[in-house]
């Protein structure tokens, strides 16, 4: 289905990233994985069924956006998907959190993206002109990583502003690239099996810079949230990443500028109001 395309993923390496970058390889994408762990993304990379290159870095730092999107063409010429899916989270209650806690998440979740966006919009915008002068439509696609707690959820004002803030960026991208093209559309999850929300532990942490952030979710509150998705449990970061590459595919290209909730029938952020 994805023959002849070039895809780039951010946090391709684990989780949801892979599992899209699996996915979309499958289908014929040649896949660039990006992720901030180069060995992690070297493994990914080599297992991966199609032609596959890697990119390791930190999104956030100045210049990455430009580097990333240069690599990508320089390794396949072109780029016709990108997936804004690197990012991780910081919790705290507001009256808590601090300035660098809440800026990290804007970083990673929404300006990063921007960036990249913004490199990439060359690559994605400038061939529909020659191809309209032809007669001819190409779709290319690009799909942003949102969650629930866009919507609000209680420890994570850093990370819903963040989340907010790509489905506005998500939907006004979907009116400015919709004549050239570019489909625009983001993905919202819920509760999905990863290293985010794996059971918490006093070693449940991941390095993010030589930074050790602590992630996971209590026991009780993970048997609760499978309890309020109607399905009765968490997704798969393949069941997750199918919504990813419907979005990805040819059967999306007359769908642009939405957001389509991947969450088993869970309607709402996943704390208390």
């Amino acid at each position: 289905m994805l023959a002849g395309k070039v895809a780039l993923i951010t946090g391709g390496a684990r989780g949801i990233g892979r599992a899209t970058a699996e996915i979309l390889s499958e289908q014929g994408a040649q896949v660039v994985v990006a992720d901030l762990d180069a060995d992690a993304a070297h493994e990914a990379a080599q297992q991966l069924p199609g032609e596959a290159a890697v990119w390791a870095g930190d999104v956030t730092a100045d210049g990455a956006a430009d580097a990333l999107v240069a690599a990508t063409v320089g390794a396949f010429g072109r780029i016709d998907i990108v997936v804004n899916n690197a990012g991780y989270t910081v919790d705290a209650p507001v009256h808590k959190m601090t300035d660098a806690d809440f800026q990290a998440m804007l970083d990673i979740h929404t300006i990063a993206p921007f960036r990249i966006l913004r490199a990439a919009a060359p690559h994605l915008r400038e061939p529909a002109r020659a191809e309209r002068a032809e007669g001819r439509e190409v779709f290319r696609k690009v799909v942003n990583v949102a969650s629930l707690a866009a919507f609000g959820n209680p420890g994570q004002s850093n990370y819903a502003a963040a989340k907010s803030g790509v489905l506005g960026l998500t939907k006004t991208l979907a009116k400015e690239w919709g004549g050239f093209r570019v489909n625009v559309n983001a993905v919202a999850f819920g509760f999905v099996e990863t290293r985010l929300t794996q059971p918490k532990t006093e070693t449940s942490v991941i390095d993010v810079g030589g930074r050790a952030i602590a992630v996971g979710v209590p026991e009780q509150v993970r048997s609760a949230l499978g309890g309020l998705v109607p399905l009765g449990r968490a997704a798969t970061p393949r069941e997750a990443a199918g919504g990813i590459a419907f979005l990805c595919s040819p059967w999306s290209d007359y769908v642009t500028g939405q957001v389509l909730n991947v969450t088993g029938g869970l309607p709402f952020a996943m704390g208390p109001a």
